[in-house]
């Protein structure tokens, strides 16, 4: 299912100037998704994760979430992906045979909520993904690069155009190319789908691409950004300070408040051409 389902209408009253005007409204859509999980020789089931999500791109944000927390590592690692049922609200994931799977990992995801991908994690290390450094591979951005970047994002956010109610997570190229954007409820689904559709394609490690994120810059987002390889992290609103720690392990240049033609340099300054 890789059509997204943006909005749904609602009959409201608004209240403007003191009058109230009856209006049909748009809100952004909202539905659990179950990920399954088919692994080994004796193809054992088990359901792995329930998110809040926007539905759409949905075999995306499955791949992108197996991704970053590190339970495949190559396409190959993924025989198949395919809806189950007929809600449209469950996906089930199957693994090649020679995949090993690790249960106390699946046991720390079942629930995820979409304002907050970690609620149900229970220790700061159980957070923490393996993930090499991202290396200095030479790339340097112009700072007036990074100021058009949201102006770009906001042109290609058609859902939120009509709902004002979702997060985007985009990829740009060295030279400020929108590449893929897709947009979600949360803002761990968004970007799981990005890296789950670059996955899917061949296309990691994102060694060259800048990613720009709608809103704040989270530990949880840093480190899908770290795991996929990706060097510049730009968000449009604030870092947490655990965000920022990891950017600075990790080698990733992470800007925030990127917007109103300034930004904030959290780490990596080295990247840009100021």
């Amino acid at each position: 299912m890789n059509h997204i389902q943006s909005s749904s209408p609602a009959p409201i009253h608004r209240v403007q100037h003191g009058a109230s005007l009856p209006l049909d409204d748009k809100l952004a859509v909202e539905e659990p998704l179950e990920i399954r999980l088919g692994y080994g020789l004796e193809r054992t089931r088990k359901s792995i994760s329930i998110t809040m999500r926007t539905p759409g791109h949905d075999g995306e944000l499955a791949a992108g979430f197996l991704f970053t927390e590190g339970l495949v590592k190559r396409p190959e690692d993924i025989n198949a992906i395919e809806p189950c049922g007929g809600s449209g609200n469950v996906i089930r994931v199957d693994l090649h045979e020679s995949v090993s799977v690790d249960l106390k990992r699946l046991e720390r995801h079942f629930y995820t909520s979409s304002s907050c991908g970690v609620c149900g994690k229970s220790s700061l290390e159980a957070l923490k993904v393996q993930s090499d450094p991202v290396a200095d591979n030479g790339l340097r951005v112009p700072a007036e690069l990074i100021h058009g970047l949201p102006a770009l994002l906001r042109q290609s956010q058609d859902v939120f155009d009509s709902t004002g109610g979702l997060h985007a997570s985009a990829l740009f190229s060295p030279g400020g190319e929108l590449r893929i954007l897709r947009e979600d409820v949360g803002r761990h689904n968004a970007l799981d789908k990005v890296i789950g559709a670059s996955f899917l394609g061949g296309h990691l490690p994102l060694s060259r691409s800048i990613l720009l994120v709608s809103g704040r810059a989270s530990f949880e987002l840093v480190q899908k950004a770290a795991v996929a390889g990706i060097p510049i992290f730009a968000a449009v609103g604030a870092p947490s300070s655990l965000a920022v720690e990891l950017a600075q392990e990790r080698g990733i240049t992470l800007l925030g408040f990127v917007r109103d033609h300034r930004f904030n340099i959290y780490s990596g300054k080295e990247r840009l051409k100021l």
